[in-house]
């Protein structure tokens, strides 16, 4: 089960976050909190304790991952929907495969999405549960961000038309020094993009921004020894490569996503990528695939302390202890 919203994805383009403004929507019930948060790095089991707890409290899973948007995208992605069934029980799950890779998925269009999601859940006095690894699309959320509604640009598009990559990253750089998602500047699509929301959101300051329910969120880490998560990481990596991975990259390919969209959906279709475009062998993808997951592992927990030093309290517990986890949900959610 998911949540599709992808017949109106088209009328509202991308945005940009800047600070808390209004919010809407009722409370529920009961007091506190009213929207529980397991986050972690890749391969640390997290989906499959979080999809146990909804499970165990009739609740529903709201997905924050940046890729498991898109269709056809499955094991690029580490997307195994079998975690969704709990001891022959299908949990029910949204924002998963909502729109075909040949969107441009954003954070805007994540953040609406979900606050209508989460929205329609508690009207059904149902805690949903938010689980993921995207940082960017968890903090958007836990924090408040409000985001410009940003139109498509014509004569900025015909400007950028026949400017070189490394100048229109100069340019968005200059219009948004603070930027978090550098895949934008891989993709000349992302990019083009970019600088259109950058440039906009300076002259708009004042432009009204989306409302957003109120959202008390109570936020759940899962960490892993560092040894433990790279041999999970080979595993996982070995286990999808069998299961077709490279097939899946070649698929999307033939029907017409470009090597250059496919880079930019993240270290598995960009080193599978280039293995199919004869740059390097078998064994050197295979190799260097591995040690990027995990340098990304650790710049995933990177932007999770750094949203503890933005003042989200994390509650962190091992890997895969589903009793820590359903206890600090009992304590403190009830």
């Amino acid at each position: 089960m998911s949540y599709d919203t992808s017949g109106d994805l088209n009328s509202e383009r991308t945005g940009i976050f800047n600070t808390p403004k209004k919010v809407i929507g009722k409370q529920m019930k009961r007091e506190g909190y009213n929207l529980i948060v397991v986050l972690g790095p890749t391969a640390t089991g997290k989906t499959r304790l979080a999809a146990r707890l909804a499970k165990d409290r009739g609740s529903e899973i709201i997905s924050a991952d940046s890729r498991q948007v898109y269709r056809g995208m499955d094991l690029g992605t580490g997307k195994d929907l079998s975690e969704f069934l709990v001891d022959g029980v299908a949990v029910p799950h949204h924002l998963i495969d909502i729109v075909d890779a040949g969107h441009e998925f954003n954070l805007f269009e994540y953040q609406r999405l979900f606050y209508r999601c989460f929205s329609e859940l508690l009207n059904r006095e149902i805690v949903p549960i938010m689980v993921g690894g995207t940082g960017l699309y968890v903090e958007a959320v836990v924090k408040g961000y409000s985001m410009l509604k940003v139109p498509e640009d014509p004569s900025l598009r015909e400007e950028l038309r026949d400017m070189d990559m490394d100048a229109m990253r100069e340019r968005l750089l200059k219009g948004n020094p603070a930027l978090h998602n550098t895949t934008d500047t891989r993709d000349r699509d992302r990019l083009v993009r970019a600088i259109e929301i950058a440039e906009y959101t300076k002259n708009h300051e004042s432009a009204e921004q989306q409302e957003h329910p109120v959202i008390q969120p109570f936020v759940i880490g899962i960490r892993c020894d560092r040894a433990i998560l790279r041999e999970r990481i080979t595993e996982r990596l070995d286990q999808r490569l069998d299961a077709g991975m490279i097939e899946e990259v070649r698929e999307l390919h033939e029907r017409g996503v470009s090597w250059e969209r496919l880079d930019s959906f993240g270290l598995e279709y960009r080193y599978v990528g280039r293995y199919l475009q004869g740059t390097m062998d078998r064994d050197d993808m295979v190799s260097q695939l591995g040690t990027r997951i995990h340098q990304f592992t650790k710049r995933q927990m990177t932007w999770f302390r750094r949203m503890e030093r933005r003042g989200v309290a994390i509650h962190w517990i091992n890997t895969a202890d589903y009793h820590s986890l359903k206890a600090l949900v009992e304590e403190h959610v009830g």
